[in-house]
This record gives C-alpha cells, sequence and structure tokens, in this order.
C-alpha cells in the first residue's frame, strides 16, 4: 500500500536578527527602505509539505512515495537527506538550470519576521504526473505549483486513486473554479481552520456544501483538536497535550501523515483523527519540520498515555 504525496520540497533558511526592526525602520522613509541586517546565526531546515508529510508517514511505517521537484543547483543535499531515510526517490525530478524551493525568514528578538519565499524549481511541478505512478493506492495533492497541484488532482482522478486535497498555501493562487473542481475530484479534504473559511469564500460553498461533495473532511484547530466531518455526523478530535511547545512549523505536516496512515490502513475515523492529532504534537515539540524522530513503539507509547487506548 503505497502512498503518492505531490507537493513540494524545499530548504528552509531561518535567521536572527539580536535586534528588532522597529528600531531600524523609519516609518517615514518606507517609500525608499534600504536596510541591512546583520544575522550571526542561520540554520538550514530540510521542508517542503511534500517532505514534511513523507517523512511523518514514514516514522509511522508508512510507504511514502514522494512527488515533486528540485532544482539541480542544490538538489543534491536534500537527495541525500532522501537516501538517508529511506524515503524513495522514483518520482522526484531534478531540473536544470534551477534552484529548490526555499524560504529565507529573518526573525527578531521581538518575533517578527521578514520572509522571503523562491519557488524555483517547484513552478514546474506539473511536469511529474500522478496518473504514471505505480502501485499507489492513496495520494495527496498537497501545496505545490499551482499547474501541477491542478494536474495532480486530474491525474489521481484519471488513475481511480483516493487522494486527499489539502489546498494550505496554495489557496491565494488558486481560482475558485479551479477550487471547485479539484474539490469534486478529490476522495477528503484537509484544511486548517482559517483556511476552511478561506475556501469556503472562494468557492462560494458552506462547510456542508463541501462535505457533501466528499467522504470526509478534516479541520484542524491548533490547540482546540480538529474536526472531521463525515458521513456518519461531526467527530471532535483532542489535542493532544505538547510536552513542550517549541515550534509549529510542519505540524500541519506532521498532523496529513498521520492521516493518510489511517486512512491506508482503515483504523476508523475517531483513531485516525487522533494519530493525527497526536503526530502534530510530537512535531510542535521539536524545532523544523523534519527533526522530531519517535520510534513507532515510542509513538504507540504516547498515543496510550494520550487516550488511554492501544493504537494497534
Amino acid at each position: 500500500m503505497a502512498t503518492l504525496i505531490c507537493g513540494s520540497l524545499a530548504y528552509d533558511n531561518i535567521m536572527t536578527f539580536q535586534g528588532r526592526f522597529g528600531d531600524h525602520i523609519l516609518p517615514d522613509q518606507v517609500h525608499m527602505l534600504n536596510i541591512s541586517f546583520l544575522v550571526p546565526t542561520m540554520r538550514r531546515n530540510f521542508g517542503g509539505c511534500a517532505g514534511n508529510i513523507a517523512y511523518a508517514l514514514k516514522l509511522l511505517g508508512g510507504d511514502a512515495k514522494i512527488m515533486a521537484t528540485l532544482g539541480e543547483a542544490d538538489a543534491q543535499l536534500y537527495i541525500d537527506r532522501l537516501d538517508a531515510l529511506g524515503l524513495s526517490k522514483e518520482y522526484v525530478r531534478v531540473l536544470p538550470d534551477q534552484h529548490s524551493a526555499q524560504c529565507f525568514i529573518t526573525t527578531d528578538l521581538a518575533n517578527n519576521q521578514i520572509t522571503a519565499f523562491h519557488p524555483g524549481a517547484m513552478m514546474d511541478s506539473h511536469l511529474n504526473r500522478a496518473d504514471e505512478a505505480r502501485g499507489i493506492t492513496l495520494g495527496i495533492v498537497a501545496p505545490d505549483g499551482a499547474q501541477g497541484m491542478r494536474e495532480h488532482a486530474d491525474g489521481f482522478a484519471r488513475a481511480g486513486v483516493p487522494f486527499v486535497f489539502d489546498p494550505g498555501q496554495g489557496l491565494p493562487i488558486l481560482e475558485n473554479v479551479e477550487l471547485r473542481r479539484m474539490i469534486e475530484l478529490a476522495t477528503y479534504v484537509a484544511v486548517n481552520d482559517y483556511e476552511a473559511k478561506l475556501l469556503s469564500n472562494k468557492t462560494g460553498w458552506s462547510i456542508e456544501d463541501i462535505m457533501s461533495r466528499v467522504k470526509a473532511l478534516v479541520i484542524t484547530r491548533g490547540e482546540h483538536g480538529a474536526q472531521i466531518y463525515h458521513e456518519d455526523g461531526v467527530l471532535e478530535v483532542p489535542a493532544v497535550q505538547a510536552r513542550q511547545v517549541v515550534d509549529p512549523t510542519g505540524c500541519g505536516d506532521a498532523f496529513r501523515g498521520g492521516l493518510l496512515y489511517g486512512i491506508e490502513n482503515e483504523l476508523g475515523w475517531e483513531k485516525t483523527g487522533r494519530l493525527a492529532s497526536l503526530m502534530g504534537a510530537l512535531k510542535i515539540e521539536h524545532q523544523g519540520p523534519q527533526t522530531y524522530a519517535p520510534t513507532r513503539a515510542d509513538i504507540e507509547e504516547r498515543y496510550q498515555q494520550a487516550f488511554g487506548s492501544s493504537l494497534s
């Protein structure tokens, strides 16, 4: 049972300015802004929605196949990472004369952020074809280049493969009619609570309208848990208490890894939702989206502690 994860692979470059941006920006001169910040420390995290989701699914023992694009200029570092994790590169395409997608985030001591995102090879994700992947029984269309997201949804539909539509950061770049079509092609939709409102506004469909078109609509709500709308009603999924809150980056992707594992293994919505919630909590306890590394035994133990029942 292989799951095809269509989405981005990216590098997150995170820097800290040892001061406050506001002390160095003149409000009456922003029309001619020209400023530089010294950032003595920098860390690079492996990220991108496809990479993060696949990482979580792999931790659970799932067979994750990534379909994504990297740029030849800097692909090797991520390729080596996938090899080290034992994740398949079969559907990872390296494009010449390009950089991989990457985010540059500078944070000041007041937790203000200035972010620049270079999509790079991600914009050519449509060169991959979801319907040409072999042995796939479940898929997800996660944030990626807009054309790639549209064509991956079509590809899964052509191949008769059930899939999760996870528009996420792709919501602003997808047109209303495109979103409606992708929902109608999807088997499941997964969004956070803010994205749910935006999706409803852009499509003109209520939550109930969206739910009527899929088998399940999953809405994550951060510290308030999640809701799963399905044919038998609305399931309230409790949040798992994290031992410490360090970094929320990638928590939604970790949740989706648990969601995919539960759907693929037919765990039922209650257990699937709880497992997904647990994966998000395990992630938030660590800095970076792919640095938490519990064993399967660790995950089962935390599940038992959180819910008083066995995952197996």
